[in-house]
């Protein structure tokens, strides 16, 4: 009796536990709101945003009044976009610059102010805000120390394209990567092109015409 009462209580403990895991979660509001959370550590006069869309530029956000600066042509993406990027031009001390790679980001992101600045970090290695599945890559929860990032990565560009979700834990203070988490392949794709494509194996071999039998003789000998 005792027993059971004691496993009891553990398995209430652990789903307790796991309960305040989930609700501890968040998801990343999306790539304009996880860019608009930086906070520059190295004096700058004045800053602005600016997603390219199709040629078109506009202004996501400006700190520290108006910043005159030149439109790019080619710029970072947190998440891979074939027609969209993003650029940051800053004034610092009289000069214009400008932020148009993710490690140039990074560097002008600076120390770690919080869970966004984190993602923006870990984009330089790879891993990415995957805003089509939040629930296993694009979400985090923290605690004193630690941020604890679920992100993607595109571990597989062949056939089949392939993405992996990941478990990253960051140190608030220093903004290392203590534990890298891997959790598994989440999304896998097939194009027209691939060669090991499974469904365009089953429609190759329904198209295979079949052999003609040799017809029998029927002449008596």
């Amino acid at each position: 009796m005792i027993k059971t009462a004691t496993r009891s209580t553990a398995i209430i403990f652990l789903l307790l536990g796991f309960l305040g895991y989930s609700q501890n979660k968040k998801n990343f509001s999306g790539i304009p709101n996880i860019l608009q959370q930086i906070i520059p550590n190295d004096r700058i006069d004045s800053w602005v945003l600016v997603y390219n869309n199709y040629g078109k530029n506009q202004e996501i956000k400006t700190s520290g009044g108006k910043t005159d600066y030149t439109p790019q042509f080619s710029g970072f993406n947190l998440f891979p976009e074939e027609d969209s990027f993003y650029y940051i031009a800053y004034n610092a001390g009289g000069k214009i610059n400008y932020i148009t790679d993710l490690e140039s980001l990074k560097k002008f992101t600076g120390k770690i102010d919080n869970a966004e600045e984190a993602a923006i970090i870990l984009t330089a290695d790879g891993y990415m805000v995957d805003e089509e599945f939040k629930d296993v890559a694009g979400n985090y929860y923290e605690d004193s120390a630690h941020y604890y990032l679920d992100m993607g990565k595109l571990t597989s560009k062949e056939c089949p394209y392939q993405k992996t979700h990941y478990t990253l834990t960051v140190n608030k203070s220093s903004g290392t990567v203590s534990n890298v988490k891997d959790n598994g392949t989440y999304i896998e794709l097939y194009n027209k092109k691939c060669a090991n494509n499974p469904r365009l194996l089953k429609i190759q071999k329904k198209e295979e015409p079949q052999k003609d039998e040799p017809k029998k003789s029927t002449k008596r000998k």
